[in-house]
């Protein structure tokens, strides 16, 4: 008998902050998930072209390079519809901003056992679909 365990989505953390990109890799990744880390835009599509593991978009909003990351949500929520995404910022105020349908926003700092939770829940809903 063959019983293979499902395997949670991996994420992609998108973060310009090195430190704060390194603390969200380690979140993430005690949380259980593989995780890939980017440090804009650019770099994230890349790396979401390359590894078809990904399920979760984890991105900042203030970023520097050829879109931030709002753009770079729409974009996945174009490219990737299944791709689940979170956006962090400690700058933005979202009432004047347009989340992609389904997004999940959350004010910097973030609670590191909620996102822990939410991830969690993600991936419940990501291997039910």
């Amino acid at each position: 008998m063959n019983i293979t365990a499902h395997v949670p989505p991996a994420v992609l953390v998108v973060e310009d902050e090195p430190l704060i990109r390194m603390e969200a890799v380690d979140m993430i990744e005690d949380a259980g998930f593989k995780v890939y880390d980017a440090s804009n835009a650019d770099a994230a599509i890349i790396l979401m072209e390359l590894h078809d593991d990904i399920g979760i978009l984890f991105t900042d909003i203030d970023m520097p390079g050829s879109m931030d990351g709002m753009k770079l949500a729409a974009y996945v929520r174009d490219r990737w519809p299944p791709v689940a995404i979170i956006i962090a910022s400690g700058k933005v105020d979202l009432k004047d901003m347009h989340v992609p349908e389904g997004s999940k926003f959350f004010p910097k700092p973030y609670p590191t056992e909620h996102i822990a939770q939410i991830l969690g829940d993600i991936a419940k809903q990501l291997q039910l679909a």
